[in-house]
């Protein structure tokens, strides 16, 4: 293998002008483009355009660069090699290789390399480095040192934007940005979870930050995995911790809509301001009437969730519920204009500060007639619909669920004005129990059993439950105390009754713990 030029095994191959040739496919093969493939190396002699000798001047060319015959051949190995620091790469390796005396030798015009230059400024045999013209580098046609002096008015030289070593860099401009005016992700992305996002669950997240997203195009990227967090796959209801990483697939958002809104967008923020019983920067509380529901489902269409999008502010943040209220139940509807107060009032809601207050007109009258229901309840499904059963301890889904009730007013001991109060929120609560305890809810299409039990005359076949009263601490200070008016078909049984409205509530004096 040590053989002379053009006696290599690639030689006959390849043909005459390529000597020293590996064969084809072998490891550091010549790619047809020329250089050498997989990373081979070239070794003296093996250049693309091959040695060759210029006259008698002893000086060989090799890769287009006229070099010495004296000076290290790049074939050599590593340690055959003199420390030339002209031609080492790194800061590094130059100051390792420079002389003992300290001095660095200054590089020389002839020294500097070609790549990059025109070929006919480049050098050649009858054109040394030494007779060719230094071609300008100034940006003016001023000629010396001085061309590199003056500038241009209005111009600014991208040298003189880098600071010197013996400057310190700039400190860094930071552009405050709002999240509202970031364009949709058209690619996926990964976004942080902030502190005021901390608990908040992940369909929330993706509206909050991202308005304009439909419902159904969240449910889809969660179904499908698009959105991890921190690498694992997350369902809607999970709640998200500050610093965790979000995986944001893109995202289709709709159009959006304009400043003023529609004539129907118009009118759902009339009838919104119309059922107001408070509001401030933080909370709104509405007085929901009956057969209004809080949430889409089956058919549902109009639902007091789906009218909160017209009350989106200028960030692009929309109102969200904190609690629910029966479709049938009118009152006290608590919503939460910001994160920071959804997240607050919820915990309210957690540690059982707040106090909620209903009205009832029941079957019957309890005895005793204050008194305490506790029960489990587990959720059952009967054909196309859904109610809630009393259930065993330690049976699977139960839930416990406690109410005090207090009897405020009687009719004639068929009919009694109930005050209750639940300690727990479990859906249909309150009208389980009463159905529990012989007394139910009059005008429940669900829960009232009693055979033969024929409506008073004037009283309206319709749910008598509402939340008359709502207290809560707020999100900022103080307290949020809210009464609502009764439905107007409560009233019509309350005058039909003789019942005062403007009664004692006995149910004041009850406790707030289970």
């Amino acid at each position: 293998m040590g053989g002379p030029p053009g006696k290599g095994p690639g030689a006959a191959k390849r043909g005459p002008g390529k000597p020293g040739s590996k064969p084809k496919g072998a490891f550091g093969a010549k790619r047809p483009g020329g250089g050498p493939a997989f990373g081979g190396k070239r070794t003296a002699g093996e250049g693309s355009r091959g040695p060759r000798r210029d006259g008698d001047e002893g000086r060989t060319r090799i890769y287009g660069v006229a070099r010495s015959d004296d000076r290290p051949r790049t074939g050599r190995n590593k340690e055959e090699r003199a420390p030339d620091r002209r031609f080492l790469k790194t800061g590094k390796q130059r100051r390792e290789a420079a002389p003992e005396d300290g001095t660095l030798a200054e590089r020389s015009y002839a020294d500097r390399p070609t790549a990059g230059r025109p070929r006919a400024e480049r050098p050649s045999a009858d054109r040394p480095y030494a007779e060719r013209p230094r071609p300008a580098r100034g940006r003016d046609d001023h000629a010396g040192e001085d061309r590199f002096r003056e500038e241009r008015p209005g111009q600014d030289r991208v040298r003189d934007a880098r600071p010197r070593r013996d400057q310190p860099a700039p400190e860094p401009v930071e552009v405050a940005t709002e999240a509202a005016n970031l364009p949709p992700p058209t690619a996926v992305q990964t976004v942080t979870v902030t502190e005021d996002e901390n608990g908040m669950r992940v369909d929330r997240f993706f509206e909050a930050r991202f308005p304009g997203l439909s419902f159904s195009h969240i449910q889809r990227i969660v179904r499908k995995g698009q959105v991890r967090v921190n690498g694992k796959r997350v369902d809607t209801k999970d709640r998200l911790e500050a610093g965790q990483a979000v995986r944001v697939p893109p995202l289709r958002l709709d159009a959006p809509k304009p400043a003023g809104g529609s004539e129907a967008d118009q009118k759902t923020r009339a009838f919104l301001k119309s059922i107001t019983l408070f509001e401030d920067d933080d909370v709104l509380v509405l007085n929901k009437p009956m057969g209004l529901a809080v949430q889409g489902g089956s058919g549902t269409t109009r639902h007091v969730d789906g009218m909160l999008e017209v009350l989106r502010d200028a960030k692009g943040q929309r109102p969200r519920l904190v609690h629910r209220l029966d479709k049938d139940t009118a009152g006290c509807l608590l919503v939460a204009k910001t994160r920071f107060a959804a997240s607050t009032l919820a915990k309210s809601f957690r540690s059982r500060e707040a106090r909620k207050v209903y009205w009832a007109l029941v079957a019957g009258v309890p005895k005793p007639k204050q008194g305490r229901i506790s029960t489990f309840l587990v959720k059952e499904e009967r054909e196309d619909d859904s109610f809630m059963r009393i259930a065993k301890h330690g049976e699977e889904g139960a839930t416990h669920a406690v109410t005090y009730y207090a009897v405020v007013e009687t009719a004639a001991q068929q009919l009694a004005w109930l005050s209750l109060k639940p300690v727990t929120g479990r859906t249909h609560q309150l009208r389980a129990h009463m159905a529990h305890i012989g007394h139910p809810i009059v005008g429940d299409p669900k829960y009232f059993s009693i055979e033969n039990w024929q409506l008073p005359g004037g009283v309206q076949n319709r749910l008598h439950l509402m939340a008359r009263r709502l207290a809560i601490p707020h999100p900022r200070a103080g307290t949020i105390d809210v009464t609502a008016p009764i439905p107007a078909h409560m009233v019509q049984s309350w005058n039909l009754l003789g019942f005062d409205a403007t009664r004692y509530d006995p149910i004041e004096d009850a406790p707030d713990e289970d």
